[in-house]
């Protein structure tokens, strides 16, 4: 079968193009798949249905369908289709790295729709800029480090980076993070972006990885595939983007699907943040210092970096660590905040005196600019802390770096206005979105008002393919795990809380003898870890990440040990959602926990052929408390 690159059906003037793509779309669940093997599910039947009502009247829809009713598929044809007939690409906002894996792996569900139906499908990825590496802080590390990981990568960046003479033919796409799989999460940090660059003055910017790969991906002509983080990078800074001259993060897009839709609000919030690096103001300023500035303006500067200091002084002071998490909760005391308001304040008279500096003409416009920029970031970012009730804040210190962290308490006033007002089709897809079949409470969160929404459950047959086994927490329960791992010889995936609860697991572990493979989420690149797992039929996935996502079918998972209840940190940001809850438990805790454990045991059964078995560990006191919704949402009895 030769692959096709247009509409996989023809449309003539009299023809509506939503009538030839229902039939197209009937005659691909009805005949085409099922002559590849597939079979003919009902469920992806009435998807289908359902998405071709969103696309044709450019609606949002809450697709709920369980695993295994084949909703990746469905939602791809119809955002192939529908990109080829809008002619513009379609987006996929995923969850994470892992879930983006799924989709362009070989093998995966997009390769497996070309094969099936003779699609030639133009596939883009545009990654965060995190999972690229930094070639300024690479090449610094690289002339200091024997870390042998490290110089790996120096070695496969290609010559015409450092060539500055190379021609622009030269030029090839490298960088991604996936490209380096031997490379530690740990070790990644040193050498990826972050923050702290200064990309707009680096003088590797128009060679760096992110910048070929993203001049790469704003051509596709099907697909663009990114993270939610990502996605809404592109939202907050797209107006900023536009009125510096540079092109949104994203090209103006037919559609959005969002897999794994209820965690966008997260996403939002996120990329919603104000992160205030304790030296990037001193560095700042201090470069406006060495211009040709006049001396009113100077004294101004000393006293501002003074008074930043001992602002940071005062926040390591009044923060304190919270268990669980990297976040350091800070109280805000009446000293802390009039000392915000008067930082604020003078920040304010700088932003003034750059404008007499900017018409004597003695300082570089595009310097100006830089400085400008940053002042009114910093700014901003200070309003929300001195408003009342309306930020989020919490401290992260690493090493020598102290960073403060604001994000805004509320997104969907900003969701409503810069995403869902688009009138083209929304599309969330996940197993779990909706409470009970309600799906008000992620629609108010992200600020959409008028939404069309349908939930179908999963085909396969739970009683027989799956066990459920409920464990109370009392004592010794490392050795309890370790005796259910080896029962199942293996081949078992460990879902943890936490970063820390998984490490705090693995120094326990380290000093047992295990007769299989122990893999921890970090140690390599996460997409290759997940194959080792795969093709290693005995060995052991330990992660804090893969509640969502993962998909590995057949005999490597056979067992899912959730180590405890997936409960939301105690940090900042579910705080803030705790504050402002009538019953905090019933409306914030408990929904989370729930939500994530429906997704880890959704890890398990991954095709009609799979069994095996869930083990949920409590504690004492959250079986008397939980027992009864927990039993509410499992697919089958669970066994005490």
């Amino acid at each position: 079968m030769s692959k096709t690159s247009s509409l996989p059906f023809t449309v003539d003037k009299t023809e509506n193009f939503y009538d030839r793509l229902g039939d197209y779309v009937g005659d691909v669940f009805y005949d085409m798949l099922p002559e590849q093997g597939y079979e003919l599910r009902d469920e992806q039947i009435y998807m289908a249905f359902q998405l071709e009502q969103a696309f044709k009247n450019k609606r949002t829809i809450f697709a709920e369908a369980g695993v295994g009713t084949g909703k990746t598929f469905v939602y791809l044809l119809y955002a192939i289709c529908y990109a080829r007939h809008q002619r513009k690409p379609a987006i996929i906002s995923c969850a994470d790295e892992t879930l983006i894996e799924q989709l362009v792996k070989k093998g995966g569900d997009i390769e497996k729709l070309e094969e099936a139906l003779g699609l030639s499908v133009d596939v883009r990825l545009a990654k965060s800029r995190e999972q690229y590496v930094c070639v300024r802080k690479l090449d610094a590390l690289a002339n200091r480090t024997d870390d042998e990981s490290v110089l790996a990568v120096h070695d496969q960046i290609p010559d015409f980076v450092f060539d500055q003479g190379a021609s622009m033919q030269a030029f090839e796409r490298y960088g991604d993070r996936k490209e380096y799989p031997w490379v530690s999460n740990q070790t990644w940090e040193k050498i990826a972006w972050d923050p702290l660059q200064q990309c707009s003055t680096c003088e590797w910017r128009h060679r760096s990885g992110q910048t070929l790969n993203r001049e790469y991906y704003r051509h596709a002509t099907d697909l663009i595939i990114c993270s939610h983080d990502f996605y809404m990078e592109h939202v907050w800074t797209k107006e900023s983007r536009k009125r510096e001259g540079q092109m949104p993060l994203l090209p103006e897009a037919s559609c959005v699907v969002f897999d794994e839709g209820h965690l966008l609000e997260f996403a939002a919030q996120k990329g919603l943040t104000y992160r205030f690096h304790a030296d990037t103001l001193t560095k700042v300023l201090t470069g406006y210092m060495s211009q040709d500035v006049r001396e009113e303006t100077l004294y101004l500067i000393e006293d501002i970096l003074a008074l930043h200091e001992d602002w940071f002084d005062l926040l390591s002071e009044k923060s304190t660590i919270v268990e669980g998490s990297s976040r350091k909760e800070v109280t805000l005391s009446d000293n802390l905040m009039q000392m915000a308001r008067t930082l604020n304040e003078k920040v304010q008279q700088v932003l003034e005196q750059l404008v007499f500096d900017s018409e004597l003409f003695t300082i570089d416009p595009y310097h100006i600019r830089i400085i400008e920029e940053y002042l009114e970031f910093f700014s901003y970012g200070l309003s929300i802390l001195l408003k009342d009730d309306e930020g989020i804040y919490w401290l992260e210190e690493t090493g020598t770096d102290t960073t403060l962290v604001i994000m805004p308490r509320l997104v969907e006033d900003v969701l409503k206005k810069e995403v869902f007002s688009q009138s083209i089709p929304f599309i969330f897809s996940s197993a779990t979105l909706s409470q009970g079949g309600d799906f008000s409470h992620l629609a108010d969160s992200l600020g959409i008002a008028s939404y069309d929404s349908f939930s179908v459950s999963s085909p396969f047959d739970y009683e027989r393919q799956m066990g459920i086994f409920g464990h109370v927490d009392k004592e010794d329960k490392w050795s309890r795990i370790r005796k259910q791992l080896h029962e199942n010889e293996g081949r078992s995936l460990l879902l943890f809380s936490s970063k820390q609860e998984m490490d705090l697991f693995r120094s326990w572990a380290d000093k047992q003898d295990w007769t299989f493979s122990m893999l921890y989420e970090g140690d390599r690149e996460i997409s290759e870890t997940v194959r080792k797992f795969q093709l290693d039929p005995s060995s052991v996935l330990c992660s804090y990440h893969l509640w969502e996502g993962l998909d590995v079918p057949g005999d490597a998972l056979t067992q899912v040990i959730i180590v405890s209840l997936p409960f939301p940190p105690h940090d900042p940001v579910f705080q803030a959602k705790r504050k402002h809850a009538v019953n905090p438990i019933e409306s914030v805790d408990e929904p989370y926990m729930l939500l994530r454990l429906r997704q880890g045991i959704g890890r398990l059964i991954r095709s009609s052929d799979d069994s095996g078995t869930i083990h949920i560990w409590l504690k004492p006191e959250e079986a008397t408390s939980y027992q009864p919704a927990i039993e509410k949402v499992l697919p089958v009895e669970i066994q005490w």
